[in-house]
């Protein structure tokens, strides 16, 4: 099954058309039939597009942190949840989707980051 990454906040945003959007985007995904791969979270963007998917009939695959999921942000019911040690590790493995889409709408996030793991997977699917 072909996957899109979405770098995406844990926060809503300031403007309710933010979660509209990823609502809207996680159920377009699931519709086409394309897996969504993301950070794992259950609150803000993340929780909203991850939810959209699922609810939509569609694979939802999250990465997180250890330190994270032991802090119960993580989404518990996605198809699968991959714990990984650290962000480095959670972005190398999240490199491997066949797309991307950034939504930087939520708060500020290490933008450098998320285009560095966008470069990584650039070499892998187109």
């Amino acid at each position: 099954m072909k996957s899109i990454g979405i770098f995406c906040g844990s926060s809503a945003g300031e403007h309710p058309l933010y979660l509209e959007t990823a609502r809207l985007v996680g159920r377009t995904l699931a519709q086409q039939g394309l897996a969504l791969v993301y950070g794992g979270g259950k609150v803000g963007l993340m929780g909203a597009v991850a939810d959209a998917a699922l609810e939509a009939g569609g694979v939802v695959i999250g990465v997180m942190p250890r330190g994270l999921v032991e802090r119960e942000i993580a989404h518990r019911g996605l198809t699968e949840l991959h714990v990984v040690e650290d962000m480095h590790e959670r972005k190398t493995k999240m490199a491997g989707a066949g797309g991307w889409l950034y939504c930087p709408a939520g708060r500020g996030g290490d933008a450098r980051g998320d285009f560095r793991t966008m470069d990584l997977g650039a070499a892998g699917d187109p």
